[in-house]
């Protein structure tokens, strides 16, 4: 068995963190005209600025079977492990993003997430879900493509909770695909690198100092064989977008997925109006 990799040295930490404010202002910058751009120059746009930043924080993206094209109309479901997730999706399948709302409030990253838009979800605000559903259906509709994570929170990578079987609505509603999507890290040798770990009480800081802390964290993304979701039942759908992920992540865990949590009929929690965003909600703790 191979040896852990040693961190990296305290220069190579500091280097890191120093480039961030230039790069988190030059997204402020950006974002100021980012809604006047075209689709396909937002996407440009976000997707050269994330790799810009795992670039400065040492962190490689390795994915496969990235769908051909622009892979429009496709409702992206992936797993949850940490908020480096969306700028990873990013450098290889930028779209619209749906996030907690607590996000907004995030020191810079809020006014980022404002200004280059999301849509948000707040809880308990059920007499707006009908609207955030007819955004996302309105999006993929027009060939555009949505990202979220149906579990909700995150893990620690090692497994993937149950999915909220009403996060999929959209999709059945407007005859389009979903997507399944696994996440994961490791150290570019096949171990597993929990350094990007963003769960329990950690905070945004020490989940910073973790990452650019790894000698080598690589983000591998899967892309998986997508599902028609016209006339297709959301459990039903939840269930086996789950379920491939799951076995991707592990095959012994095949067939032993647990089911989708009983949701209400309703869509999910109300929303903004859809604009697209680099940038993840907080996660709950697993």
């Amino acid at each position: 068995m191979s040896r852990p990799l040693a961190p990296a040295s305290l220069a190579t930490r500091l280097a890191r963190l120093a480039r961030i404010p230039a790069h988190l202002a030059r997204g402020l910058w950006l974002s100021r005209r980012f809604v006047s751009l075209a689709p396909a120059r937002q996407d440009r746009t976000s997707a050269a600025w994330s790799r810009r930043l795992l670039a400065i924080l040492g962190v490689r993206v390795h994915a496969t079977h990235v769908p051909d094209g622009a892979g429009l109309g496709t409702l992206l479901v992936a797993n949850h492990v940490s908020w480096l997730d969306i700028f990873a999706l990013y450098t290889v399948a930028p779209g619209i993003f749906v996030a907690k709302s607590e996000i907004a409030g995030w020191p810079v990253l809020g006014r980022l997430v404002t200004n280059v838009g999301t849509i948000f979800i707040e809880r308990g605000r059920g007499r707006h879900a009908r609207r955030t559903n007819e955004r996302i259906v309105a999006t993929l509709a027009e060939r555009g493509r949505v990202i979220v994570f149906p579990e909700g929170t995150t893990t620690d990578g090692t497994h993937v909770r149950r999915f909220h079987a009403a996060l999929l609505q959209p999709a059945i509603a407007a005859g389009g695909m979903v997507q399944p999507v696994l996440i994961r890290y490791t150290d570019g040798r096949g171990h597993p690198n929990h350094a990007a770990d963003y769960v329990g009480d950690t905070s945004l800081a020490q989940s910073l100092w973790s990452i650019v802390s790894a000698r080598r964290l690589v983000a591998e993304i899967e892309f998986l064989a997508p599902l028609a979701a016209a006339q297709a039942e959301r459990r039903t759908l939840a269930h086996a977008a789950h379920d491939a992920i799951a076995r991707a992540l592990d095959p012994a865990h095949a067939g032993s997925v647990p089911e989708t949590p009983r949701d209400p009929r309703a869509a999910p929690p109300s929303a903004s109006p859809a604009t697209r965003t680099p940038y993840p909600a907080r996660a709950d703790s697993a």
